[in-house]
């Protein structure tokens, strides 16, 4: 009989607009002074005004942190706390963006908290003391970051991803609003949406699956199958809607089991040659698929049983119009023998590697990698 261990813990306010909750939300949780991590463009796009309308309707003093990059860095988390001790004391903190704004928020928790440095919470559970009371807001249909207790910080210099985690640092509440997916480009709903896709079909085969995760997952994935391609031109916010819960899920899923050798292959990709960690993902998946297939075909099956599984990611990748060959890409790369195989050897350093259902060696990796090139 499969035991597990699943811990559900968490506020989730879902719907259209459904943002304007996030003052009440705030102040239920004891908030009075606040700091919020997000990016440039969700500033421009006029997302982070409404959180600090909603905040400001119930007199709540909200700082703001915008310059969170896309994987953000131990430095991104650095600068996020200097202006929260700038306005301390800061007794709520709210993530508002993509999985980078979030992470950032759960990083900057850590370090406010319980101080030191990033490298000092690569692993899980080495927080100390209690942490501050933590909002997430997803503003794309993808990461699932909301859902999970880790943070992903890369270190500046090696561009390695510490995975940074404890069941302190998850977001007690999560707001699910598909409005604030409206602006949303279509290149970039469609590459967080592969990912999403992604971590329903990696977690449902990990090793570390179970009942709970592998109902996560499957849900996930067939909302995320089902609504993929109206979701990148949804005016009516329903497919996001739909898609967005559906990467919640995904995330609830990788949660409570892992991931597997798709995103141990994509984050070299990214740290190396600065491909999007989606678009990365998305080139791995299918030969990954392919390659479990002899020892998770049947899990694979009850997934997607009117085909192929790697096939129909192709499909969504195709109507994405994401690329299925690096050569596809706009950057152009010209990798040697050398820089291949040691791309493999990192992808063999991954932590999610360990939990794919079939076992890599190196060479498993160098084929991997020489099918997407």
């Amino acid at each position: 009989m499969e035991t597990f261990d699943c811990e559900l813990n968490q506020q989730i306010i879902y719907g259209d607009n459904s943002i304007e909750r996030l003052g009440e939300l705030t102040r239920t949780l004891g908030g009075s002074r606040v700091l919020i991590t997000t990016d440039r463009g969700i500033e421009k796009a006029g997302i982070l005004a409404r959180a600090v309308s909603a905040l400001q309707g119930e007199r709540i003093a909200a700082y703001v942190f915008a310059d969170v990059k896309s994987n953000p860095t131990t430095e991104d988390v650095e600068a996020a706390v200097a202006v929260a001790k700038t306005n301390a004391p800061i007794d709520l903190i709210i993530g508002l963006g993509g999985g980078s704004s979030m992470d950032c928020a759960k990083g900057v928790n850590f370090l406010l908290t319980n101080g030191g440095k990033m490298e000092d919470y690569w692993g899980t559970n080495k927080a100390r003391e209690p942490m501050l009371p933590a909002i997430g807001i997803p503003t794309t249909i993808g990461t699932g970051s909301e859902a999970q207790s880790y943070a992903l910080i890369s270190q500046p210099e090696t561009h390695i991803k510490m995975a940074c985690g404890d069941k302190k640092a998850r977001f007690g509440t999560v707001i699910l609003d598909a409005t604030l997916t409206k602006t949303l480009p279509r290149t970039i709903a469609a590459i967080t949406a592969i990912d999403a896709v992604a971590h329903a079909v990696e977690s449902y085969v990990s090793t570390r699956s179970n009942p709970m995760s592998r109902m996560f997952a499957r849900h996930a994935w067939e909302l995320l199958n089902a609504h993929f391609e109206a979701a990148l031109d949804d005016k009516t916010t329903k497919a996001r809607s739909k898609m967005l819960f559906g990467a919640y899920l995904a995330g609830l899923a990788i949660e409570n089991s892992m991931l597997g050798a798709a995103h141990a292959c994509a984050n070299p990709l990214t740290a190396r040659y600065d491909v999007i960690h989606g678009v990365a993902v998305a080139l791995m998946l299918p030969h990954v698929i392919r390659f479990n297939s002899t020892v998770a075909g049947d899990a694979y099956h009850e997934l997607y049983s009117d085909g192929d599984l790697a096939d129909r990611i192709i499909k969504l990748k195709q109507i994405g119009n994401l690329p299925n060959r690096l050569r596809d890409y706009p950057v152009q790369y010209t990798i040697g023998t050398t820089a291949l195989l040691t791309t493999a050897e990192e992808a063999a350093t991954q932590w999610t590697a360990q939990f794919n259902p079939r076992p890599l060696n190196i060479s498993n990796f160098v084929k991997l990698y020489e099918q997407i090139y």
